[in-house]
């Protein structure tokens, strides 16, 4: 069985980590390489950049983050935000980032996903849903979570899987920034149905969260941000309550 990976999550506004409740009231958690430098060095996975600043200068913003980030960590890392072609990922791949994630592009374009797999191969393809349980439903939503589509999130993962996603990063809304748990029933609902691995997102407050996401929610990661950000939970006290309770983890 391979080990459950631990990952935090930097939502990058302006150069600098931002954590918010709900996609909003956002607050400053310190510069994202330092934090990065930190998280590889007390036992992090991977470690996931999401760029939510909307800007014409996009690219060039991703591109010096790709390669500071590459001169400073040791561990794989995933950049995110705006990402809407093969020659975006092109450019963040040569800068440093072992995968990059598409949210709303893809939805929009669904194309994409066969082409980003086809030129860098799956591997490096993560497609990241923002889902929302309205009406008992959950809905994909676009634009930061502003925006819902006609997309469910079990039909539109399925999609993604089968046009090339390797991985796919999965936020509850009703979830994120709550620290009230993960959304693990539907975290299992599509673990079950995928062969891809599901990042688990939204929602984690305690250890005993991500124990139960890798349980219950059968997710294969678990990805938090401010828990981490503001020290509220270790990453090598996290692994070892894991391992203790019989999770396999890289330690």
């Amino acid at each position: 069985m391979l080990a459950k990976r631990i990952i935090p999550c930097l939502d990058i506004k302006d150069g600098r980590t931002v954590k918010g409740v709900n996609f909003v009231q956002l607050r400053d958690a310190g510069d994202p390489v330092e934090l990065a430098k930190k998280y590889a060095e007390t036992g992090a996975d991977e470690v996931v950049f999401l760029d939510i600043t909307a800007t014409n200068e996009k690219r060039k913003t991703l591109s010096k983050l790709a390669k500071d980030v590459a001169e400073q960590l040791n561990i794989p890392f995933t950049i995110g935000g705006g990402i809407s072609s093969v020659e975006d990922v092109e450019i963040l791949l040569a800068c440093g980032a072992d995968k990059i994630a598409v949210n709303s592009a893809a939805v929009k374009n669904p194309q994409l996903i066969n082409d980003l797999a086809l030129a860098f191969g799956s591997q490096c393809v993560v497609v990241a849903v923002d889902a929302k349980l309205v009406d008992k439903e959950w809905i994909v939503h676009l634009g930061g979570g502003r925006i819902p589509t006609e997309r469910r999130l079990l039909e539109w993962v399925l999609e993604a899987e089968n046009r090339g996603a390797g991985e796919i990063l999965f936020t509850s809304m009703n979830h994120d920034g709550t620290k009230a748990g993960f959304a693990n029933k539907a975290l299992a609902m599509i673990s079950e149905k995928l062969s891809i691995p599901v990042i688990a997102s939204g929602g984690a407050g305690s250890m005993a969260d991500f124990y139960d996401t890798f349980t219950e929610g059968k997710a294969d990661a678990g990805l938090a941000a401010s828990i981490f950000h503001f020290g509220e939970v270790e990453i090598l006290e996290l692994k070892e309550y894991l391992k203790e309770k019989g999770v396999i983890v890289r330690i």
